[in-house]
């Protein structure tokens, strides 16, 4: 399912939630064949760029992000110019101007390919590479302490773009069951949606201004096995908490360790149990 004779693809930014930590595990769970692959909250790619599949749908609610694919595909070079001059004028005073653009009409003036160019700049040296906004919409993340941050990395945007336009590569921007509305029998689904919160301090609700609760987990359980029955391969990460073992206790659930850098207090950081459930 690979692509022959290309570079290794990684992930063009980091995310909340990534899944580098658990490629391995993800890698072993996957089935050893399946057809279209669809991931509907893409988030940093980190599974979709280790398998590259030639035929995919990804799909995510966060629109900046999406955007962000979409110029990567269609206008790489433009975004690494304008990567640079961010690059080039990188200061703690610089990025809270960037980040105050959203305040104000400004950000409507911007082009996709300069939206696109702001959010990856941000989540290059903001703290922790944070993707957070407030209920106005407002990127609210602080700057953060990074002595060389690799903000205009040509080398990855220009192989993940070579990868979208080599392969045939659906990208979206919605809702999660209507991404999938088109995964026929045999095709694989990986689901990764915000996470479950271990705690109610750690909860991620501000991922999007509209948050993902308790209903939008149930609705997900429900959509994981109306695909199962359908005969699609369904894959799906969350937190290993009882809520999560309810909702899928007739899955298979397996259990895995993950370190988690995304606490602000060092001490709260380290490993946290999480599950991979398979519908096969």
């Amino acid at each position: 399912m690979e692509l022959s004779n290309t570079t290794q693809l990684k992930p063009i930014t980091k995310w909340v939630g990534g899944k580098r930590q658990l490629l391995p595990s993800l890698q072993e769970l996957m089935p050893e064949k399946y057809n279209h692959y669809f991931e509907p909250f893409i988030g940093g790619g980190a599974l979709l760029f280790s398998l590259a599949p030639k035929h995919a749908t990804i799909n995510d609610f966060n629109t900046d992000l999406i955007n962000l694919y979409q110029v990567v595909k269609n206008n790489p070079n433009e975004l690494l110019s304008l990567l640079q001059e961010h690059s080039e004028k990188n200061t703690k005073d610089y990025y809270l101007e960037v980040r105050g653009l959203d305040r104000s009409d400004k950000i409507n003036e911007l082009s996709n390919v300069e939206k696109a160019a702001r959010i990856l700049y941000m989540l290059k040296v903001d703290f922790n590479g944070m993707y957070r906004v407030n209920s106005k919409n407002q990127f609210n993340v602080p700057y953060g302490r990074y002595k060389n941050p690799n903000i205009a990395d040509s080398e990855t945007i220009l192989n993940v773009s070579r990868y979208f336009n080599s392969s045939n590569i659906e990208i979206l921007s919605g809702d999660f069951e209507n991404a999938v509305r088109n995964a026929k029998s045999d095709d694989l689904v990986y689901f990764d949606p915000p996470y479950v919160p271990v705690n109610e301090t750690s909860s991620f609700t501000s991922y999007t201004s509209d948050g993902f609760n308790y209903n939008e987990q149930v609705r997900l359980k429900d959509l994981f096995f109306r695909l199962s029955n359908k005969g699609v391969k369904v894959m799906l990460s969350n937190s290993d908490v009882d809520i999560v073992r309810d909702l899928y206790k007739e899955a298979n659930i397996h259990s895995v360790q993950a370190n988690r850098f995304i606490n602000s207090v060092g001490t709260k950081r380290g490993k946290v149990g999480e599950v991979i459930i398979t519908s096969y």
